[in-house]
């Protein structure tokens, strides 16, 4: 996000930010070794899908906090057995 494709200035990111990281609404989570861990080895165990471990550690973490919807566009959250709150057009 700091490397912004739409060329929004970085103080301009920087408020964005931390107004994410202060909001009494988010729960920011920090990945332990052992989610990191988890999320290779699902990743290894799906080789026939094109993850990323970004994803594959949502998928821990979602299962393990049992969130069932994900505010994504992302098709590979359904392909985890998660529902896709927002669909592409």
């Amino acid at each position: 996000m700091l490397n912004s494709p739409l060329r929004v200035p970085r103080p301009q990111l920087f408020k964005y930010v931390e107004a994410v990281r202060t909001a009494p609404y988010i729960n920011l989570i920090y990945i332990e070794p052992a989610i990191d861990s988890a999320a290779w080895e699902l990743l290894k165990t799906r080789e026939d899908k094109a993850w990323s471990l970004v994803d594959s550690t949502s998928f821990i973490v979602m299962q393990q906090l049992r969130i069932k919807d994900a505010l994504t566009t992302d098709h590979h959250f359904e392909q985890a057995g998660f529902i896709r709150l927002l669909k592409s057009e």
